[in-house]
């Protein structure tokens, strides 16, 4: 069953949204060749508590951070560390936060210093592709139409979709149903309706896209150790198409 919002809670979300979007605005502007990933959490940890949100990833499923950092390879949910980054570093960054009983969740890759043509092309591919899936995102259009347009806008050029994780529903719960697949058949799945709020979030990369565990056991890795990125915004169904909260 999808939980449906109603438009006073999709304001409280949207609130949430607005205060995560600048936080995360804060943090990117910190990225930088020297700055460890740890202090980047400590910099996302203090951010958080100074807007008076909570953050949603500290102790979920025992994960022990504000933010998550993965670098490089590192596709999801790595572990700020002593690493410090390195010039033609890529590092995705994802934070949750919740604000009045409501679940926030959104995702950037940047740059760090000067980085490689292929992993440019890499990052902006993927944000552009989440743009495109996000202008799908209307009533009576269905998650298969989702997973399509990210599938094909990222093969078309070259790139390998992730299809073991996936995005979700979100609200009073981090993790709601339905479960977004980054692949798909048009016209298949679940259709979208007016209330439904759901965090996008295409994720690929440039060798093979299988997946690994990570050796700190709550991050995924390309199993190649190919190059990933991650971008994800939470939107809103409505009765106009939809609307970004995380911005």
């Amino acid at each position: 069953m999808i939980p449906l919002k109603t438009k006073e809670e999709i304001k409280i979300m949207a609130e949430a949204g607005k205060i995560l979007a600048e936080i995360m605005r804060q943090i990117k502007s910190a990225v930088k060749p020297g700055i460890t990933t740890d202090e980047l959490n400590k910099l996302a940890q203090e951010l958080v508590f100074k807007s008076k949100v909570k953050p949603a990833f500290l102790g979920y499923d025992n994960f022990p951070a504000v933010l998550c950092t993965s670098v490089n390879e590192a596709i999801v949910h790595g572990i700020p560390s002593e690493y410090a980054l390195k010039e033609g570093d890529i590092l995705s960054l994802d934070l949750g936060i919740t604000h009045n009983g409501y679940f926030s969740d959104m995702a950037i890759t940047v740059p760090v210093g000067e980085i490689s043509m292929e992993a440019r092309q890499l990052i902006r591919a993927v944000k552009k592709c989440l743009s495109i899936a996000i202008k799908k995102a209307r009533p009576g259009n269905t998650l298969g139409d989702l997973g399509n347009t990210i599938e094909r806008y990222l093969e078309k050029r070259g790139l390998c979709v992730v299809k073991e994780l996936c995005g979700h529903g979100i609200g009073r719960g981090l993790h709601e149903e339905p479960e977004i697949l980054n692949y798909g058949k048009r016209k298949k799945g679940e259709k979208l309706k007016e209330g439904m709020v759901l965090c996008l979030e295409p994720m690929a990369g440039i060798g093979t896209g299988k997946i690994k565990k990570a050796s700190d056991r709550y991050g995924f890795e390309t199993a190649d150790n190919s190059l990933s990125a991650h971008f994800e915004h939470t939107i809103a169904i409505t009765s106009n198409g939809r609307r970004v909260l995380t911005e």
